[in-house]
């Protein structure tokens, strides 16, 4: 039998030590949240609990967890219909008519994320205490949208533009009028990018943080702030379990997500 080159065994063992470096990276944190979620005592210098049980998950499930869970789910779902609601028809404009200034329509939207977070939300947070809509869900919801735009208007948009136009002009040749030809055409054809947007803005709002802290407190609950509630107050165990928990439709939505955001979707962005 032929003993395998040298370079190869090195190659390959390169390859093995990679592999187990990034899965140290991504799982070391994680294995601390597991740990401290299961933790009753743990007192340095032990390098291990003393004591581990199921006592703060009982203490987290009797809780506040489902409220702010359930409250931040109903968020999200409101945010993303009226994201795309708003979205949708000017991602089909700008892709499919020559809009004067849509570049600069495009930039608008992007300079939400284009400066620190933190400065832009203080600033809207203002405008909506002196529009009555702070500590409301209403102006969560708003708040939310501020940066949720940005993930709508640029992937449909991209999704539009992957779209040829053809097949609109073959529709409106057979007597099809453009608003027939856009829902039997143009939006069959966009329904995967659609689910993508959804997805996206769904997770942008169920995480977001500092927006909610802001303009929700104290009446408005969701779940990362529930945890960083909990982690000012050095309750380690219970953050740790929020954050386990708010990871879960994290991940879940980003393997569905990987389904539906097409290469074609991604080599627009740059033509928009």
């Amino acid at each position: 039998m032929p003993r395998p080159h040298p370079g190869t065994l090195i190659r390959a063992t390169l390859r093995m030590a990679a592999g187990v470096f990034v899965a140290f990276i991504i799982f070391a944190p994680l294995s601390s949240l597991v740990i401290w979620s299961f933790t009753r005592k743990w007192f340095w210098p032990h390098p291990f609990p003393q004591e581990l049980g199921l006592f703060y998950w009982r203490k987290v499930l009797e809780g506040d967890l489902f409220r702010a869970l359930q409250s931040g789910f109903f968020i999200a779902v409101i945010v993303t219909v009226l994201t795309l609601l708003l979205t949708i028809p000017l991602a089909y404009l700008l892709a499919r008519y020559p809009v004067p200034f849509k570049a600069a329509i495009l930039l608008v939207f992007l300079l939400p994320h284009a400066f620190p977070q933190l400065p832009v939300f203080v600033n809207a947070t203002t405008l909506l205490y002196r529009a009555h809509l702070a500590a409301s869900v209403s102006g969560v919801v708003l708040i939310h949208m501020v940066g949720a735009l940005v993930y709508a208007v640029w992937t449909m948009t991209a999704v539009f533009r992957s779209i040829p136009a053809s097949l609109e002009e073959a529709a409106w040749n057979l007597g099809a009028s453009r608003v027939k030809a856009f829902f039997t055409v143009a939006m069959p054809l966009a329904t995967p990018g659609l689910i993508a947007s959804t997805l996206l803005v769904f997770l942008y709002s169920f995480d977001e943080f500092t927006g909610t802290l802001l303009v929700g407190s104290p009446f408005v609950l969701t779940l990362p702030v529930y945890m960083y509630r909990t982690s000012v107050g050095y309750e380690l165990q219970v953050a740790s379990i929020a954050a386990l928990i708010l990871m879960v439709p994290g991940l879940l939505l980003l393997v569905v997500l990987e389904r539906y955001l097409k290469s074609e979707y991604l080599s627009m962005f740059g033509r928009i």
